[in-house]
């Protein structure tokens, strides 16, 4: 696969198969993503793969919090404010998600359920919890963190597999560490699922969008 069919075929999965990725493929995604840039050759990142009984176990802890309406709290917060462009775009996306998959503003049903599929991820057979240092600046790691989850998700594309990344995987990051055996000196800032994207599913297939290259670029001659 060609790297500019990867980045444009990229997206986001929200509905995996029950076909498991095998290890020496996730190991080769692994190996490839390690060669991701970072700043000053730092390479901040520490990355943990669930997959088996120990997916499982993250998956019921983050659908039994969320039932009990535990307090989310991440180690990196998530933005309470975004800008009005942001916000739109957001919002825009969350519609297109529900509707694709015919799930109405009025249909509470159909909400809570999709809700509870995206906290056991989407049923994917793999999750990729991506954690940064706990004693570093955290702004130079997250963009660090970023340049290797884009890397991951574009390696795992050229092999025919889907990934999502989810902040709803970073909600509960104490119960977190204890299933995955991570150091408190880790703080962990997303998943990233992978699998194989169930092609007949809708949520998989709407249409994406994007800015217009002129509202992001701006040219200086």
């Amino acid at each position: 696969m060609e790297v500019t069919e990867a980045i444009r075929g990229r997206r986001s999965i929200r509905k995996f198969t029950n076909q498991e990725v095998p290890k020496n493929v996730i190991m080769e995604i692994m190996d490839e993503a390690r060669w991701a840039p970072s700043w000053g050759n730092t390479q901040p990142w520490s990355l943990y793969v669930l997959t088996g009984k120990t997916l499982g176990k993250f998956k019921q802890m983050s659908l039994d919090r969320t039932m009990a309406g535990a307090p989310i709290t991440p180690d990196v917060p998530m933005l309470e404010k975004w800008p009005d462009a942001m916000k739109n775009r957001y919002n825009e996306v969350g519609k297109t998600i529900l509707s694709s998959q015919d799930i109405k503003r009025e249909d509470k049903a159909g909400r809570e359920k999709y809700y509870r599929e995206m906290v056991m991820m989407f049923d994917a057979p793999c999750l990729i919890l991506a954690c940064i240092a706990r004693d570093n600046l955290v702004e130079y790691q997250m963009l660090d963190i970023g340049l290797i989850a884009q890397t991951i998700c574009l390696s795992a594309c050229s092999k025919g597999l889907g990934t999502c990344l989810l902040a709803s995987a970073a909600r509960y990051p104490a119960e977190a560490r204890k299933i995955a055996s991570i150091s408190d000196e880790w703080k962990i800032v997303a998943g990233i699922v992978l699998g194989y994207p169930d092609t007949s599913a809708p949520v998989n297939k709407f249409e994406r969008t994007r800015a217009e290259l002129d509202e992001i670029v701006h040219w200086l001659d």
